[in-house]
């Protein structure tokens, strides 16, 4: 069994609310000694914390807030307590840990010394409040095994310490998306990410409306914009497919059609029948990977109205990247 002061915990949050107690205190029954990094909370959470025991780091609002800068300087504070630690839990403060995910996944680090990473399965606590939670369960889903594709990578992992600062932590300019860059410049230095077959945390997105799911997707193609910046024209080519994705469905198409009909005498219209193609692929894949059919037709209706706003996010990030100056996008 490995020993649990080898591990340490960083929770991060902002205006968590009630949920933030939760996140603290599953992280405390596990037995790991934890450090809770607030980005600006206008609630009690960083109280909440205090009164639970746990040292808080609350970051300064002289610089811009995300969520990798949190978990750099909740790490920084924990290892200063902790020097002796040598893996990491990161935990967001929506999320309420599984209390054996850090044996399990000490034991895979143990047992593989390339790794740098360790996740599990997520699950959502309410997946039938509203379509848009049910969309996240969904998305949770991923299978285990060596993580190649850097998509299914979230906050939630644990992570060797060494590994870790050789790459310079996460990207504390990444307002979203900060997980997967990590993931990159990690396999770029010769370590693997890894899932292994077992629970890790539940977590609570409270997506309750269409404003709050549209929000969340423009973080995600400021994400994707990110990613393929900083390593779109490298060997792993990361994030290249998605944003070229997204860009000719949300973007060329609707843009090219809208052009053309005047000088195709309206045909440029039947064009639109392509996102029916697209509709019915996505349907297809999701089916063949055990999903209901109600849940592949949500999801396949949504990763479509996904690609308009992730052309939103892309445009941000490149607005962003021109005035030098990156602020969080927020959804809930």
């Amino acid at each position: 069994m490995t020993d649990r002061r080898e591990m340490i915990a960083v929770v991060i949050g902002r205006n968590e609310g009630a949920r933030l107690e939760c996140s603290v205190r599953s992280v405390q029954a596990a037995g790991l000694s934890v450090v809770y990094a607030d980005s600006g909370s206008t609630d009690a959470s960083p109280n909440v914390a205090r009164q639970l025991g746990v040292p808080v780091v609350e970051l300064d609002p002289a610089r811009p807030f995300s969520a990798g800068r949190g978990r750099n300087e909740g790490l920084e504070e924990a290892l200063r307590r902790w020097p002796s630690a040598i893996y990491a839990l990161f935990l967001d403060g929506d999320c309420e840990l599984s209390p054996a995910f850090p044996e399990a996944s000490a034991a895979k680090l143990e047992q593989q010394p390339d790794c740098a990473i360790v996740t599990g399965h997520l699950s959502e606590r309410h997946p039938d409040a509203s379509v848009y939670n049910r969309l996240c369960a969904i998305e949770w889903q991923s299978p285990a095994g060596p993580m190649e594709s850097l998509n299914a990578l979230g906050g939630i992992m644990v992570v060797r310490v060494s590994a870790f600062q050789q790459v310079g932590g996460f990207n504390i300019n990444a307002i979203a998306g900060e997980e997967p860059d990590l993931g990159a410049r990690l396999q770029m230095a010769g370590h693997s990410i890894v899932k292994i077959d077992a629970p890790m945390a539940v977590h609570d997105a409270h997506i309750m409306s269409f404003r709050q799911w549209w929000r969340r997707a423009v973080r995600g193609g400021h994400a994707l914009a990110h990613r393929y910046a900083e390593h779109g024209r490298t060997g792993i080519r990361d994030g290249r497919r998605e944003v070229a994705s997204d860009l000719f469905w949300g973007l060329a198409l609707p843009v090219g059609i809208v052009v053309l009909i005047v000088l195709t005498r309206g045909l440029s219209v039947l064009a639109l029948s392509g996102y029916g193609v697209l509709i019915w692929r996505v349907f297809r894949r999701y089916r063949q990977t055990g999903l209901s059919k109600a849940d592949a037709w949500l999801v396949a209706r949504f990763i479509v109205y996904s690609k308009f706003a992730h052309v939103e996010g892309i445009a941000r990030y490149c607005w962003n990247r021109l005035r030098g100056n990156f602020k969080i996008i927020e959804y809930k």
